[in-house]
């Protein structure tokens, strides 16, 4: 029966082959007697010892209400020491640099973590320490003092179609590592809440919880993802799996690598999808590019000469199809780079230079003594609307007197007594030219609050 079965695969192999084009790359091996099967394990041999399993603790000290009575404690004869709870969690990471002992994995795998354990797929754990995170792209790097390590290659992703097939290499469950394969079912995809970069591939290769921070591969054998997130109405896997692309974790892990920290600049400039009927007045056929809305007062782009109605259609050299595309893109740009921008403006297609600019931040104090120990920075993109405009209170220390009126950080300053805030520079002049009471218009949570500074 086996005989036969081998016979009829060698006849739809022969089939396939035989409505092919003439030319062929690369084909697998027919399972006839005493032929090999088709197997993709050379691939995992060189790809395995390269991703490690990742293993956490989370102390968490928990006080009851109870042991803040003085009475209790002494009636119970209880200790006046706070209890430890301990969580344990699991998930994936890849060497990505042999020499330094760097791991690459999803923030969201270490934060919080107290202890980090690694261990390689020949058994030898070890402690690791965080090099870096990066909450708006989910990716983290940690170093272990590990010898003989093997890193994964890097492939291009934007090389990606859909269709190539892909292999997931994690921790799944905790039950050590497990390979699944697949294809790649969609690119570009977005609209996880808390991230502020997301260029997701899509993946029908199994991914459960555990394989977090794993690692993605082609059949070279090389990263071309980070296995992030699952979409599942029932916790287990359903066949829609998610990968951060390598060409946005290479950028993270270089700026992890040497700033621990990854330092993100601007262009100055706000956009917006092109709808059909824009791209119609702008006389674009295709329809793709990124409308710009509006250009930030003293920005690289206004000094470059970019206005509002211009349709940005490339960030050097790379094409742009809608907005989110140009954030992904800005987002990747290393500070003080001179870059290109290709636009349209009365249907010509123009180009600018433009330098990588840090994002401005102000010190409140300097502003005014009453913002004293406050930060205020322009808007992210992903918070501003044509509803929500402003400048972003990104930091705030407790004690200080916004924190005493009620403000907290990541509050929106929508308006400075009768005057609407756009940016930065709105936010300086408008508080320059307050005399007496400073009457702070906050949106946060999607509700709007005044409050009175003295």
């Amino acid at each position: 029966m086996s005989q036969f079965i081998n016979s009829i695969f060698a006849v739809l192999c022969l089939a396939g082959a035989l409505v092919t084009s003439d030319r062929v790359e690369a084909a697998l091996p027919f399972a006839v007697e005493g032929e090999p099967l088709p197997t993709l394990a050379p691939v995992l041999e060189r790809v395995t010892p390269s991703v490690v399993n990742i293993y956490t603790k989370t102390r968490v000290r928990i006080r009851s209400p109870l042991l803040d009575d003085p009475f209790f404690r002494r009636f119970f004869n209880v200790p006046d020491r706070p209890r430890e709870r301990v969580s344990q969690s699991l998930g994936s990471g890849v060497v990505v640099d042999a020499g330094q002992g760097y791991v690459l994995t999803n923030n969201h795998v270490i934060a919080g973590a107290t202890e980090i354990s690694v261990t390689l797929s020949d058994g030898r754990t070890f402690q690791a320490e965080v090099i870096g995170t990066d909450p708006d792209t989910d990716l983290a790097m940690i170093r272990i003092p590990a010898d003989d390590l093997q890193a994964l290659p890097l492939a291009d992703s934007n090389s990606l179609r859909v269709g190539d097939f892909v292999i997931a290499v994690g921790n799944p469950f905790g039950l050590g590592q497990t390979v699944t394969s697949g294809i790649v079912s969609a690119l570009g995809r977005a609209g996880f809440r808390g991230l502020e970069f997301q260029n997701f591939i899509q993946t029908d290769a199994s991914i459960n919880p555990g394989n977090s921070g794993g690692a993605l591969v082609n059949l070279r054998g090389e990263l071309v993802g980070i296995n992030s997130a699952i979409f599942t109405p029932s916790g287990g896997n359903v066949g829609i799996g998610f990968a951060i692309p390598s060409a946005m974790a290479k950028h993270v892990m270089d700026q992890l690598a040497k700033f621990g920290e990854v330092r993100r600049g601007t262009l100055g400039i706000y956009v917006q999808d092109l709808t059909a009927e824009l791209a119609g007045a702008f006389g674009l056929e295709d329809g793709n590019g990124a409308l710009v809305a509006e250009v930030v007062r003293d920005s690289a782009a206004e000094r470059a000469g970019i206005q509002a109605g211009d349709v940005v259609i490339e960030i050097a050299g790379y094409p742009v199809n809608n907005a989110r595309e140009f954030h992904n893109l800005e987002g990747q740009l290393p500070l003080d780079e001179s870059i290109t921008l290709e636009f349209f403006r009365n249907q010509k297609k123009k180009l600018a230079n433009l330098n990588v600019e840090a994002l401005k931040i102000i010190n409140g104090g300097d502003v005014d003594r009453r913002l004293k120990h406050a930060t205020f920075e322009d808007l992210p993109l992903k918070l501003r609307s044509e509803r929500v405009k402003g400048v972003l209170l990104s930091g705030l220390e407790s004690g200080s007197q916004l924190a005493r009126n009620g403000l907290r950080s990541g509050d929106i300053i929508t308006r400075v007594n009768r005057r609407d805030i756009g940016d930065l520079s709105d936010f300086t002049e408008a508080i320059a030219a307050v005399n007496g009471s400073l009457y702070l218009g906050i949106y946060r949570n999607g509700r709007d609050y005044r409050a009175r500074i003295d």
